[in-house]
């Protein structure tokens, strides 16, 4: 494991120190306190793993492979479950290689996202990070009806060295695109990102939004990659996924950036999303540094959430 990669494992740890002492100590104790596997001892880490957010259905699946794994190799000693419960976990979040394909060819990635949750902090975090890698990265400020975000996105492009195209407060947010398009293609963009509307409240109005900038992405850069991030708040539990099923009506989500991983006990969100939704959780947050936004694992993420001090 290279250092920076070390640096956030240990801060994703310390992140889901919270989630931690609500699944895993609750989870432990039942395997401790029960000398057999019985239909108690499933119920019990049932309502543990729920209480822990990782909702109802994912919970389900999550037991059934337990009792299936457990029927199998003939497992008569509950401590045993751990090990098979973490692989269950893992399961549920695996699904195939995440795709990064935007970071091979010219790509305009739209975020989407309500407010409060990290959108425009996320995008200036992702700025900067592929900046990092050597790509010729342009923020659009399309989020124009929401006072200050297009001054709060230029202090992140600052932050993180790119340029940005804005409008007017209150213009229209596909012809700022339209323009931020154009740009990226005369000035040799590597990716676009575009900090889009995040209003929920009408959805017409939001889902005709994203269409319109969508078929100008269409018609303008043809030959773009497109990718659409929903920016969630992982302290808000069970409401992030009513959040992602309201973004998916919207817009055809292709991936998830998880924030404010660190000091949550609902941590077990991200589990739920990825397994219910199947659409991938591509980032996940863990602070306020500019570097604290990091592409997700779903290995090490199980490996911080169950790994004993």
């Amino acid at each position: 494991m290279s250092e920076e990669k070390k640096g956030f494992f240990s801060r994703l740890k310390a992140g889901l120190a919270k989630t931690r002492d609500n699944i895993v100590s609750g989870v432990d104790a039942i395997f401790g306190g029960f000398l057999e596997i019985n239909d108690d001892f499933y119920e019990e880490i049932e309502e543990t793993l729920i209480m822990g957010d990782l909702g109802v259905q994912t919970t389900e699946e999550i037991i059934e492979e337990l009792k299936k794994r457990v029927k199998e190799e003939k497992i008569k000693d509950p401590a045993q479950c751990r090990q098979v419960l973490i692989d269950s976990i893992s399961a549920q979040m695996d699904l195939g290689e995440n795709a990064y394909e935007f970071e091979n060819r010219p790509s305009v990635i739209l975020v989407v996202g309500v407010n409060g949750v990290g959108k425009t902090t996320s995008i200036g975090k992702l700025a900067w990070q592929m900046k990092n890698q050597g790509k010729k990265v342009l923020l659009a400020a399309a989020d124009t009806f929401r006072a200050a975000a297009t001054e709060q996105l230029g202090e992140w492009a600052v932050r993180a060295g790119v340029d940005m195209i804005s409008g007017q407060e209150g213009s229209d947010p596909a012809a700022v695109v339209y323009d931020a398009v154009n740009a990226a293609k005369s000035r040799r963009a590597d990716v676009l990102i575009c900090d889009t509307a995040g209003r929920l409240h009408n959805k017409k109005n939001l889902m005709e939004e994203l269409k319109k900038i969508n078929r100008v992405i269409d018609r303008e850069y043809p030959d773009a990659y497109k990718e659409t991030l929903v920016v969630l708040d992982g302290t808000t539990g069970q409401n992030a996924m009513v959040q992602a099923k309201q973004f998916m009506e919207a817009a055809p989500i292709t991936g998830i950036i998880l924030t404010k991983l660190d000091g949550t006990a609902k941590g077990g969100i991200a589990v739920a999303i990825q397994s219910e939704l199947k659409i991938p959780v591509k980032y996940v947050g863990v602070g306020e540094k500019i570097d604290d936004l990091q592409k997700f694992d779903a290995h090490q993420f199980v490996t911080a959430l169950f790994e004993r001090e």
